[in-house]
């Protein structure tokens, strides 16, 4: 089946209780059972019905055997990290999502974990030694926020030649645009906040797999930690994957567009984004990704300029997180990634970034227009 019929059908088959068509929210703790050791469900920590069908169509988007559903992204990072030892090393594109860097840098550093952080183009040009020892390599692509991009096949061959193993972001993406598992990734995960739900309604992750081992490991370290979503965002995670490929091809065309308009414009320094036939990435994109996204960044002349641009917008809501209907702005330096002003990759002042919604496309660049007018 094609992506759009699985999303709305894959471990969604009408509830046999009364046929419904939607999968019911199964809010419940703890279940009867038939006779000691003789159940279905136990307990709703260890499994859920609602749940394990959203981890069932994701997995199936994946093109993954597993699916393994969290409370957050950060708590499917979290998940995923408990798959080292204390001491292990991990290498890392340098320019991840903020709450990454900060789970790495202050929880996982002081245990003593080691972390060596590389550019995608030090990726994309092969690690060499800088693999030696790793036991896990730990990719974003594109990256959040300057939206750099990893050549994911010839990672994944670099990693497992040394031994790693490969989990991949691919909250930017989305299983609609590139599915990391094809090109040799281990494990994927997502913040399901994002693209995934869609409409800014829910707070959940997800790690995806078709290693038996290490989803064995995964669903074990899910039950024993506890970081599970709760039925209902569970079911709202389910509802957004039944739009997903309508919203992905909507966020594309705008962002397109949003990129047009922003290049032509004298206050705009630079535009970043992997669909630009001069992005350094582009090749890679095209070769990877079936579209390139709804996240875009651009630089404007000073910090200041870019802090009141985004105080100007209209329709562009000035707040963090993304991949919404709706069109969000931010100042990455001073919000998404305001952890990382002490790492050696903090990115710059001048930075904006966009996650293009599924509005009028007309109306986002006329806001942007008068926005950037006084800049």
């Amino acid at each position: 089946m094609d992506f759009e019929t699985r999303a709305i059908h894959a471990g969604q088959e009408p509830d046999p209780h009364s046929g419904a068509v939607t999968t019911p929210i199964y809010a419940t703790s703890t279940y009867a059972q038939k006779a000691v050791g003789e159940f279905r469900y136990d307990y709703s920590r260890t499994a859920n019905p609602t749940r394990e069908a959203f981890e069932a169509c994701l997995a199936s988007l994946e093109g993954a055997e597993h699916g393994i559903a969290f409370g957050s992204g950060m708590a499917a990072t979290t998940t995923v990290m408990h798959l080292l030892d204390a001491g292990a090393h991990v290498v890392a594109v340098n320019d991840v999502y903020g709450g990454t860097y900060r789970l790495f840098s202050k929880v996982y550093e002081p245990k003593g974990y080691r972390f060596t952080y590389v550019t995608a183009e030090e990726v994309n040009a092969g690690l060499g030694s800088r693999l030696d020892g790793a036991a896990m390599l730990w990719l974003e692509t594109p990256t959040n926020p300057l939206l750099n991009v990893v050549d994911l096949r010839a990672a994944s061959e670099a990693a497992h030649a040394a031994g790693a193993i490969v989990v991949v972001d691919n909250t930017f993406a989305s299983p609609y645009l590139q599915r990391p598992l094809e090109h040799g990734a281990d494990i994927v995960v997502h913040s399901t906040t994002k693209y995934l739900g869609g409409h800014s309604d829910l707070v959940g992750g997800v790690a995806a797999t078709s290693s038996p081992e290490l989803a064995e490991r995964l669903q074990f370290l899910q039950n024993s930690l506890g970081a599970i979503p709760g039925p209902f965002d569970a079911w709202l995670a389910l509802r957004g994957l039944k739009t997903l490929a309508v919203r992905m091809r909507a966020h594309c065309g705008n962002a397109a567009q949003v990129v047009e308009f922003l290049q032509g414009h004298p206050a705009v320094e630079q535009v970043l984004y992997p669909g630009l036939a001069d992005h350094p990435g582009h090749q890679i994109a095209a070769r990877q990704m079936d579209g390139f996204g709804g996240m875009v960044s651009f630089l404007v002349r000073s910090e200041a300029e870019a802090l009141a641009l985004v105080a100007r917008t209209r329709i562009w809501t000035l707040a963090e997180s993304l991949g919404g209907v709706e069109s969000l702005i931010e100042h990455p330096g001073q919000m998404t990634h305001a952890s990382t002003a002490d790492s050696p990759f903090a990115v710059p002042a001048t930075l904006v970034r966009l996650s293009v919604g599924i509005e009028a496309a007309a109306d986002l660049v006329a806001d942007l227009d008068q926005a950037l007018e006084d800049t």
